[in-house]
């Protein structure tokens, strides 16, 4: 896999890990410009761990959705041009506002990720990716109320949380129940497990059709 522009490989602590250019967030460990991406903390970070292709060169208009205080949707800032951080819950983005004062092309939102019509007015139109990150049940249906933001061969990046659609079913069974559903919006290019850095999630790449 090709890593997008401003995402590269460094030597941290003997090893090479995944690293961004911008101001520390959460206390990773950094190296003059270089922040190190912590995988075991960000499913997106995971993706590109993995080996997932998902298909960015760097520069790219992005929603995310299920930003928190910032972890993920950070680096992405670090490395996207205009980024959207939508977060429902009040206590973390006050984190992220923090975080987006670093960052002038990070724009965090207290808005619920299933209701994106309270947020049309702000983001605009013909995004090139959707990063999804939510804990709710209905994932495919997040993602598909939230394809009208995406120009029309925009991409979907989605860690699909088995647990929070069914705490009781099995996580393969969710998955395939999922993939039904976002393949009524997106066409699904590939899936992978984010385990060992992540339990009951599933990887998803897929673009709107």
């Amino acid at each position: 896999m090709t890593l997008p522009d401003g995402v590269v490989r460094r030597a941290f602590d003997g090893r090479e890990r995944l690293v961004t250019s911008g101001e520390p967030v959460y206390g990773e460990p950094t190296d003059g410009q270089w922040r190190v991406w912590d995988v075991g903390r960000s499913k997106l970070g995971a993706m590109f761990e993995l080996g997932m292709d998902v298909q960015l060169s760097g520069g790219e208009s992005v929603l995310y959705l299920g930003a928190a205080s910032g972890t993920t949707v950070s680096h992405v800032a670090d490395f996207a041009g205009p980024t959207y951080a939508v977060e429902f819950a009040p206590r973390p983005v006050r984190d992220l506002v923090s975080v987006a004062a670093d960052r002038s092309n990070l724009f965090p939102l207290l808005k619920d990720a299933r209701r994106p019509e309270t947020y049309a007015h702000v983001v605009e139109s013909n995004l090139d990716v959707i990063v999804q990150d939510v804990a709710t049940r209905g994932q495919a249906t997040v993602a598909a109320r939230n394809a009208i933001f995406l120009d029309d061969d925009g991409l979907l990046l989605a860690a699909i949380k088995a647990r929070s659609e069914d705490v009781t079913a099995d996580p393969e069974a969710v998955y395939d129940r999922v993939l039904e559903e976002l393949a009524e919006t997106y066409e699904v290019l590939e899936t992978r497990s984010l385990a060992p850095y992540h339990d009951d999630h599933l990887g998803v790449v897929a673009r709107k059709q």
